[in-house]
């Protein structure tokens, strides 16, 4: 075989691979946004996640799964020690909220369940259950922490409870990329 196919063939995989590695990347939640504002004497987060559910999560939702996401959001104070270069970090509040997602075949309706609240809310198609789940509106976080906010940052991230899957599920989804959605953390910014 001449050197030049050989060359072509190797610059087809290396685009392949790279199309499929971009495209797996592309598969996970994402913040879009996050900001702390301050309102009255406190202050509150408003945040736009990004939900791009597999082909795997999809197909269990329409088959009448429900899957369960988190929120997570810590705030830490980071007190510089020596400049820069380190740090003394202390986690002030953490908290996590949790929604349940799930389709209901008979009024071919997404139903979207605040666990802590158990309040309710339906839409007649998954990308607006997901845009009302990735909406965080004036979330209070909490004023005794927040007397040094120059010290303060606020990290948020989001996922799917994969524990909450039924038992039958969990060990395929475990060890599966389809279902490891997971965000990294994301900083909120402080206006």
């Amino acid at each position: 075989m001449p050197a030049s196919n050989t060359v072509k063939i190797f610059q087809q995989l290396v685009f392949w691979l790279l199309l499929i590695s971009s495209a797996a990347s592309a598969e996970t939640f994402s913040i879009e946004s996050a900001q702390v504002s301050p309102i009255g004497n406190g202050r509150v987060l408003n945040a736009k996640i990004e939900y791009p559910l597999t082909l795997r999560v999809r197909e269990a939702l329409s088959n009448g799964v429900p899957i369960t996401f988190y929120q997570q959001f810590k705030l830490i104070s980071s007190i510089p020690l020596l400049g820069k270069y380190w740090q003394w970090e202390e986690s002030l509040w953490t908290t996590e909220i949790r929604y349940k997602l799930r389709y209901h075949a008979l009024t071919e309706q997404y139903i979207l369940v605040a666990l802590d609240t158990r309040h309710h809310r339906s839409f007649s198609s998954l990308d607006a259950a997901l845009n009302a789940l990735g909406l965080i509106e004036n979330l209070s976080l909490p004023p005794e922490h927040l007397n040094k906010p120059e010290n303060l940052r606020l990290e948020l991230r989001s996922g799917l409870d994969l524990n909450a899957l039924p038992t039958p599920m969990r060990p395929g989804a475990l060890i599966s990329r389809k279902w490891q959605l997971t965000s990294p953390w994301a900083i909120a910014q402080w206006l």
